[in-house]
C-alpha cells in the first residue's frame, strides 16, 4: 500500500505531521507492507534565500503581522513540536528557497533514502538553523544520509531532478492539495494537515481494508503434484 506525502522542508507542520504519522504507522499491523513516497511541494516557489534575515522578520513582513504576533505564533508552533519530541529553534531558521533541497530529496528517493533525506533536511532547518539552499550544506547533508558526494555534486551543479520536483507540484494541483502536509493513501483517501496519530491510524486501516478487498483472489487450478511445503518438508 502506497502513502504519498506532499511536504515542504520549510513547513513546520510537515515535520510535526511526519512524527505523528510515524507514531500511527508504528501501531499499524501491516506497517511492513506500507511504502511511503515523499512528494515535493513549495509553499513559496519565489522565495529568495536571505541567510542574514530572521524568520520572525520575514514572516512579519510576509503576513502583515507585528513582530510580537510572529514571535507568539512561533512559540506556539515550537510547543506543538515539543509534544511529539521535536526541538524547534525558529529563531535560528534561515529564510531559504527549498527548490534545490527538493531536488536532493528526489535524488535520494532513487536510492531508497527519501525518508532519511527528508528527515535530515527538517532537522537542519528547524533545529540546527542551517541554510538548506546552500550547496555546500546540501552536499554535507546528502552524504550524511548515504548519498555519494559525486552524485550530490552532479545534481546541484545541473538542473537534474528539476522536472521531478515540478511534476510533484503539478500532481499536487491535480489531487487538490491546498496546504501541506498532505497525505494520499493508495490514490483514494486523503488526510490533510498534522493530524492526531489516531486519525492517521484510522486512515491507514480504512485504506488497507479497501485495498485488500480489491485484490483478486487466486483460483487454484492445481492437480495433486509433488511439492515442498513452507516448513521445508518435501
Amino acid at each position: 500500500m502506497n502513502v504519498e506525502i506532499w511536504s515542504d522542508v520549510m513547513c513546520p507542520f510537515c515535520y510535526i505531521g511526519k512524527r505523528k504519522f510515524e507514531q500511527a504507522l508504528a501501531q499499524f499491523p501491516q506497517r511492513d507492507q506500507v511504502q511511503v513516497i515523499w512528494k515535493s511541494f513549495q509553499l513559496n516557489p519565489n522565495q529568495k534565500t536571505e541567510p542574514n534575515r530572521s524568520l520572525n522578520d520575514y514572516l512579519a513582513d510576509a503576513k502583515g503581522w507585528s513582530l510580537e504576533q510572529t514571535r507568539a505564533m512561533n512559540e506556539r508552533v515550537t510547543d506543538m513540536a515539543s509534544e511529539v519530541g521535536l526541538t524547534y529553534h525558529l529563531d535560528r531558521a534561515v529564510v531559504a528557497n527549498s527548490f534545490d533541497a527538493h531536488r536532493l530529496i528526489q535524488l535520494a528517493k532513487t536510492q531508497g533514502l527519501g525518508d532519511a533525506m527528508e528527515e535530515r533536511l527538517f532537522l537542519a532547518y528547524f533545529t540546527e538553523g542551517l541554510n538548506t539552499a546552500d550547496h555546500a550544506t546540501l552536499l554535507r547533508l546528502g552524504t550524511e544520509v548515504g548519498l555519494s558526494a559525486e552524485s550530490v555534486e552532479q545534481v546541484l551543479g545541473s538542473n537534474q531532478f528539476a522536472d521531478a520536483v515540478r511534476q510533484d507540484i503539478y500532481e499536487s494541483q491535480q489531487v487538490g492539495v491546498r496546504g501541506v502536509p498532505f497525505f494520499v493513501l493508495n490514490g483514494r483517501y486523503a488526510v490533510s494537515g498534522a493530524q492526531a496519530p489516531d486519525t492517521f491510524l484510522g486512515a491507514l486501516t480504512t485504506a488497507w481494508t479497501n485495498w485488500k478487498q480489491t485484490q483478486p483472489a487466486l483460483t487454484d487450478l492445481s492437480a495433486d503434484a509433488p511439492a515442498c511445503d513452507i516448513d521445508g518438508n518435501c
